[in-house]
């Protein structure tokens, strides 16, 4: 059970998949967990982990000790969820974006803890705001924010700063892609007292600005397949050169585990180019982090 999930109250599981802390949670405990952190008003950032993230985090050590320093780490991914289980966790399930978001609002909404949306488009993030808060009559939205498609500037980040604290926002959807919205989540952790929680395309997939996968696809792990199918320009690299490598060097791991007896570890083989890790913002601190 990591430090994290210790300091809510909220017993879990947690196994290493290539060198990268995934947590054995499900839909109902991540859920609580956020709105007791939301609550008391803690500065946190949960990541819903996929295939990429893994391979990211084995090319940089900037972004594996990002996904490390996270407080909670979902298995927003098929082949995650079989892994968990293939190590000793038969409960473990998948912790999706677009299937967390409606349940963490309808709890914030009952708990009328204030949330704020970042990223996406203007449009899709109007009609999201819009489709909130027809499904969540109760639910006060008090931050929403398109920020531009390129990286913003000093000055950019430090009025959306301003504006997020002054907002009083408790729970920030975060929805700039991966590995973008894990980079920026830990360089604004202990500036803003909120959980913050990367949701990949899932405002996207919410508004039906992007289809999303059918419900059987999802399930066996085809996702994939579909996504690329729909976006191929700009997921090929993605699936078609880390899917295999990931499988590569999980069987590898898998095997040494079998036949030499060495524990589910890191690999150290192929290694793979390492990348230089992202300048970080720095971090002003204008809050305690809990």
């Amino acid at each position: 059970m990591n430090a994290s999930a210790a300091s809510a109250g909220i017993p879990q599981e947690s196994r290493e998949i290539l060198g990268v802390r995934v947590d054995a949670t499900n839909y109902e405990r991540a859920t609580e967990q956020i709105l007791a952190w939301a609550s008391s008003g803690s500065s946190r950032y949960v990541s819903l982990c996929t295939v990429n993230q893994i391979m990211e985090a084995r090319d940089s050590p900037g972004f594996a000790q990002v996904m490390h320093e996270a407080d909670l780490v979902t298995s927003d991914g098929m082949p995650l969820v079989w892994l968990l289980k293939r190590l000793g966790i038969p409960q473990a399930m998948r912790v999706y974006g677009p299937d967390l978001m409606p349940r963490v609002l309808h709890a914030a909404a009952q708990r009328d803890i204030p949330v704020g949306f970042y990223g996406g488009s203007a449009t899709v993030l109007d009609g999201l705001v819009k489709l909130a808060s027809r499904n969540f009559p109760k639910l006060h939205v008090t931050y929403a924010e398109s920020p531009p498609f390129r990286e913003v500037t000093p000055e950019e980040d430090e009025r959306s700063m301003r504006d997020l604290i002054a907002s009083g926002t408790r729970i920030l959807f975060v929805g700039i892609g991966s590995p973008k919205q894990e980079l920026w989540m830990h360089a604004h952790r202990g500036r803003l007292r909120c959980v913050m929680i990367g949701v990949g395309a899932a405002f996207d997939f919410l508004t039906g600005a992007k289809p999303q996968a059918p419900l059987w696809m999802r399930r066996t792990g085809l996702e994939w397949f579909f996504r690329l199918s729909t976006e191929p320009s700009r997921l090929w690299r993605r699936y078609l050169l880390q899917n295999p490598r990931f499988i590569a060097l999980v069987a590898y791991e898998l095997y040494l585990s079998a036949h030499v007896g060495r524990a589910f570890v890191p690999a150290s083989w192929p290694s793979g180019r390492l990348k230089q890790p992202k300048k970080m913002p720095q971090r002003d601190h204008l809050l305690n982090k809990e």
